[in-house]
């Protein structure tokens, strides 16, 4: 089964990044620990990152006429992003929210999720695992 890992604006720079918030593990670790969960999982997973929200929308259309499972990291777009928001509500496979901290623990305009109400779940505050528990929700719950 295939799986759309999304990632959103400034996920590109991870390990360089707010270390201090985020840790020093790299996008590149990211991708490769998704890759190798997915393997366990027997997911073929696909990652990808942007800084462009247009791109994003599109990339969650692309999952939504493929009835594509997605774990959706949309970072800055979590909080005010319509565009992501309504792209994310014509899913009809799983779509699971991650964060790698959790936001609710953070600033004040980092508690809303535009994107929450349209999920299947949403998972936050552990880090890479974060994604690894995503994957294993999918993989736990839909089969085509």
């Amino acid at each position: 089964m295939r799986v759309l890992v999304l990632n959103g604006p400034n996920l590109g720079r991870l390990g360089s990044r707010e270390p201090d918030v985020y840790g020093s593990t790299s996008y590149a670790d990211l991708v490769a620990s998704c890759a190798k969960t997915g393997a366990e999982l027997g997911l073929e997973v696909e990652v990808r990152q942007t800084d462009q929200e247009a791109e994003l929308v599109r990339w969650l259309h692309e999952a939504a006429d493929a009835s594509t499972p997605v774990v959706l990291n949309p970072a800055a777009f979590t909080h005010y992003s319509y565009a992501v928001r309504d792209a994310c509500a014509q899913l009809t496979a799983p779509l699971i929210e991650v964060h790698l901290t959790n936001p609710a623990r953070r600033e004040e305009f980092r508690h809303t999720s535009v994107v929450a109400g349209v999920a299947t779940g949403t998972i936050a505050g552990f880090g890479f695992e974060s994604y690894r528990l995503a994957l294993s929700a999918v993989a736990a719950t839909h089969r085509p």
